[in-house]
């Protein structure tokens, strides 16, 4: 079920959006040669807490984390570990929630580690824009799969691809509630937009094919090319106008 959000309970998750926003910037200007992700995931950590609230992603369905932290081919659900060492040249995605008051915020974007290849850089740019071109949608009375739609012809006419495995999701006092948000679909079909919905959208972009494959750790999801990924997400909330950005400010 759809849970439409009430006025006090929006500003409970703009708190926690502010949060996890402000735990995103920390951990992309932590992004830098030399650093590793354990490191990263510690301060971010420890961020969250100092604000009060709790990460959301430790043991969650097992997770042993409180960041996910993927490195160059890694899609989704890295595990941060003090023997992996970021190099000039990678591109790291980080996915962070915070939960305070009741309700959660996540947020997720794809950073460079120094200086990285042109073509790195437009598959996070690339990224990072379809979830705006997606946005553009997220209006009350449009339909779930408008959204999806155009985050799929953005990426597809640049020549990547969208994860169909993994999608976005409602968000609010469970980190993952309905309804599920593909990166893909036609115009016109799914559940139609309200105002009250909060919703994470998070373009998952390859930039070979869009096959997966998921190591032994049980966690980690890689391309099955080898071929690069980026990741970009906010939770934004459905207004009588333009969406709301619950975790910006957007990186």
């Amino acid at each position: 079920m759809i849970t439409l959000k009430s006025s006090q309970e929006i500003d409970l998750m703009r708190r926690s959006g502010k949060i996890t926003a402000a735990a995103r910037a920390l951990a992309g200007e932590m992004v830098k040669p030399g650093v590793t992700t354990q490191e990263i995931n510690d301060a971010v950590e420890r961020f969250i807490r100092k604000q009060g609230a709790v990460p959301s992603f430790l043991h969650y369905n097992g997770y042993p984390a409180s960041v996910c932290i993927s490195v160059n081919d890694e899609i989704i659900h890295g595990i941060p570990s003090p023997k992996r060492v970021l190099r000039e040249g990678d591109i790291v995605s980080v996915d962070v929630g915070a939960y305070i008051g009741g309700f959660h915020g996540d947020c997720a974007a794809t950073f460079p580690c120094g200086r990285i290849s042109p073509e790195a850089q437009r598959l996070i740019d690339v990224t990072r824009q379809s979830f705006f071109e997606g946005i553009r949608f997220a209006r009350e009375g449009q339909r779930l799969q408008d959204i999806s739609a155009a985050v799929q012809a953005y990426v597809e006419q640049n020549g990547f691809s969208v994860v169909r495995e993994y999608v976005g999701h409602g968000v609010g006092a469970k980190m993952h509630e309905s309804p599920e948000i593909p990166n893909y679909g036609r115009p016109g079909h799914g559940p139609r937009l309200l105002r009250g919905m909060t919703l994470a959208i998070e373009p998952m972009v390859n930039a070979g094919s869009a096959a997966i494959t998921q190591l032994s750790d049980g966690w980690t999801v890689k391309t099955a090319d080898g071929k690069w990924a980026a990741h970009y997400e906010n939770t934004i909330l459905i207004t009588d106008g333009a969406p709301e950005i619950l975790t910006a400010p957007a990186i």
